[in-house]
């Protein structure tokens, strides 16, 4: 059965063309990774040939060019929400990736709450963070 996914050939060209954007952005660029960057079951068992790591080690790649900003919303902080495969928090899952690209030589510049109101709970998980070291930005929404 012939594999439907190159992970060699995917590592090479995406690290490169992430590269390519940043020269010609002043040496910045912002991507938002959708799905799993260390445990992306669900991309390997639909696309065979896929590492459930892949996008990971395309970081790693280029690490020394790469600061991770995790991202959360201030409602999944304010409903407990709970991630279904892991069984936590997001709030606890923040925490974990923060621990998991570290562990893999990433740098975790900061925190970005999203839709940010003031409720206890968000504003403990701010002060959460805030005590931790990590820096933490609230981003207001304006649409209503």
């Amino acid at each position: 059965m012939k594999k439907a996914f190159d992970n060699k050939k995917y590592l090479e060209l995406q690290s490169e063309n992430i590269l390519n954007r940043m020269d010609k952005f002043g040496n910045k660029l912002y991507l938002e990774f959708g799905g799993k960057l260390f445990d992306d079951y669900h991309a390997s068992r639909v696309l065979p040939g896929f590492a459930p790591d892949t996008k990971l080690k395309m970081l790693l790649k280029i690490k020394e060019k790469v600061e991770v900003v995790i991202v959360i919303n201030a409602n999944d902080i304010e409903k407990n929400k709970i991630r279904g495969d892991l069984g936590i928090n997001y709030e606890s899952e923040v925490l974990r990736l923060i621990d998991a690209f570290r562990a893999s030589s990433l740098y975790v510049g900061s925190v970005c709450i999203n839709q940010y109101h003031s409720t206890p709970q968000v504003i403990n998980f701010t002060n959460k963070l805030n005590n931790l070291g990590i820096k933490c930005f609230l981003a207001i929404s304006l649409l209503s």
